[in-house]
């Protein structure tokens, strides 16, 4: 038997006081107080108080008292005000006086605490998920997550996009990562891979005259794991023909206002700003820049070039840069050895040092001192806007290594500092990025996004001559110096694909291998097209203010790739893998 309910727990108030509800939930919270027993009663809406009082019969009173935490419970009751108010409750006005009691299933004690603020290991709370899941917090960021999709799936519908699914079990195709392969029974020796995206077959759809398609769809990259990336994700993956990238922005800022004001009731003023993709890496080192606090980039090659400290000419003369950010008051906010540790994290981008300028009015400190004078240091300042108190850090070397180097150490301090407000969604465009990536090691050029990514017009004739200053028809939007989605213009010449391919170095032959099924699609009319794809995990971890999209997935793998749950991966019987025809070494 079912007690049909009639309410959620957390949406009863005091307006219903005097009704007579049915609820069902767990039991959060148990206290005996003799003749009287309180009980917290949650669902995924929330909790509320239930009592057992002495005017209900022994048998109800003896079934109250057996109760314990996470007993399956439902019940019948009055609503009445509370005597005892509490605040931190939405419910926290009224409490249910019960009359039926059934226990739906018992509970042992539960190896983790079920309350949002348990500091409990990551791992522990991924082993027993499910019983992590029961949280306020993961309730509320999973239903935030629906409405999300929804809002989506709504707005799209109505932009005139079709939902059309597309193959989960695909050929292996080089997109930036590893593949997760899955090997195939009917055919020994060969192997479908898990989509990394659904690229080539969104394309398909264009050719094939859907014109319009979307899809909320899993990908799979086998890649290093971290805060924001998972090995199976879930895109809002878009495509429509015969659009520029204006178009295609337009119909996103569209959505995005939707859903800003749907799920967090937040007007965003259109149209949204862009910046080229050189502009964000010379002032803020990333190219995907987090616009809510100061902190840009300065170049000081002019004011250097013909200084005496080697590290600054000796990165000049070999083509690189020198550059330094102003910190606002970190004169006395970061001690030498803050700085140090500083430093030390910058290795991990390549950088060998971090020079250092302290601003103290009539007195200038520096880790330079000895090569620079006074004055000199005083013009360093000046050039950086620092005022006295600032804190100057500058990092000399080969271009990427100096952006990225203070790319992310502009974003650590203003973390450190307290100034990156969850609340502020600070969203833009970067476009212009260049087509192609030049590897100095191997001496030759990747796609800086994917190979189908068209060039723009006026940069076509150079693609051969000087690839490296091709840009593409590319834009990300950005969200608090966070990729939220990208996308670019696609490629819809066969004889440009093909000039494409052959500067990345792939021969007619790899050409017809991994991409022939695409290219032959070419021969038979192809519409101008475009599309983009959201990271529906990070934007749903960004709209929350979470720090992992561990947190907005029902059930994420650990940082091992593990699912601890139902631990996957796991070894497979003998009998499977000869059916397969696979042995391990």
């Amino acid at each position: 038997m079912v007690l049909k309910r009639t309410h959620m727990c957390g949406v009863l108030r005091s307006s219903d006081i005097d009704k007579e509800v049915v609820l069902n939930g767990w039991i959060a919270k148990k206290r005996n107080l003799g003749g009287l027993i309180f009980c917290d009663l949650r669902d995924k809406t929330g909790i509320i108080q239930i009592v057992f009082n002495d005017t209900v019969s022994d048998m109800l009173h003896h079934q109250a008292d057996s109760l314990r935490s996470e007993y399956v419970v439902g019940i019948k009751g009055i609503v009445k005000e509370r005597q005892s108010k509490n605040k931190e409750l939405a419910t926290g006005e009224i409490e249910i006086f019960v009359s039926e009691l059934i226990i739906y299933s018992e509970a042992d004690t539960p190896p983790i605490y079920i309350k949002d603020d348990d500091n409990v290991d990551d791992n522990l709370r991924l082993k027993y998920r499910y019983l992590d899941l029961r949280k306020q917090k993961m309730q509320r960021n999973l239903t935030f997550r629906h409405k999300v999709a929804k809002t989506a799936r709504d707005y799209y519908d109505e932009m005139g996009f079709t939902e059309v699914e597309t193959p989960m079990l695909i050929k292996s195709t080089p997109e930036g990562a590893r593949d997760y392969i899955v090997p195939s029974r009917v055919h020994p020796g060969s192997f479908y891979a898990l989509p990394q995206s659904p690229q080539m077959f969104k394309q398909l759809l264009m050719v094939g005259g859907t014109d319009r398609y979307m899809q909320i769809t899993k990908c799979f990259r086998d890649e290093d794991l971290r805060a924001d990336r998972q090995p199976e994700f879930t895109q809002i993956d878009l495509e429509m023909s015969f659009v520029d990238m204006d178009d295609v922005i337009e119909i996103q800022e569209g959505f995005l206002k939707r859903l800003f004001k749907e799920v967090l009731n937040e007007e965003i003023s259109l149209p949204l700003p862009r910046i080229t993709y050189e502009e964000a890496m010379e002032r803020y080192g990333s190219d995907k820049p987090d616009t809510r606090f100061g902190f840009e980039l300065v170049k000081l090659n002019e004011l250097v070039k013909n200084c005496s400290f080697g590290v600054f000419t000796n990165a000049l003369s070999a083509g690189g840069d020198v550059r330094g950010i102003t910190i606002e008051g970190g004169s006395a906010q970061f001690s030498r050895k803050d700085i140090d540790k500083m430093q030390d994290s910058l290795k991990a981008y390549g950088a060998k040092g971090l020079v250092w300028i302290r601003h103290g009015g009539n007195e200038i400190t520096s880790s330079i001192n000895k090569f620079f004078s006074q004055e000199e240091l005083h013009a360093l300042l000046t050039e950086m806007n620092a005022k006295e108190g600032d804190l100057c850090l500058i990092v000399a070397d080969k271009p990427k290594i100096v952006f990225d180097a203070l790319g992310f150490l502009r974003r650590d301090i203003a973390k450190r500092m307290g100034l990156l407000d969850d609340s502020k969604h600070n969203l833009l465009w970067v476009v212009d990025f260049p087509l192609y990536e030049y590897d100095e090691e191997t001496g030759s050029y990747s796609a800086m996004h994917h190979p189908f990514t068209s060039p723009k017009p006026e940069d076509i004739d150079r693609l051969q001559s000087d690839p490296g200053s091709v840009k593409a028809q590319a834009y990300d939007i950005v969200l608090n110096g966070v990729e939220l989605g990208g996308g670019s213009i696609r490629i819809h010449d066969r004889s440009l694909q093909s000039k494409m391919f052959q500067i990345l170095g792939l021969s007619e032959k790899e050409i017809e291998e991994k991409f022939g099924f695409l290219i032959e699609a070419f021969r038979y009319g192809v519409p101008p097209h475009g599309g983009l794809a959201f990271g529906l995990d990070r934007l749903v971890m960004l709209l929350t203010g979470e720090q992992s999209i561990r947190e907005v997935i029902a059930f994420p793998k650990n940082q091992a790739a593990q699912c601890l749950v139902s631990e996957a991966p796991a070894p497979v019987s003998d009998v499977q893998l000869e059916e397969l025809e696979i042995s391990i070494k």
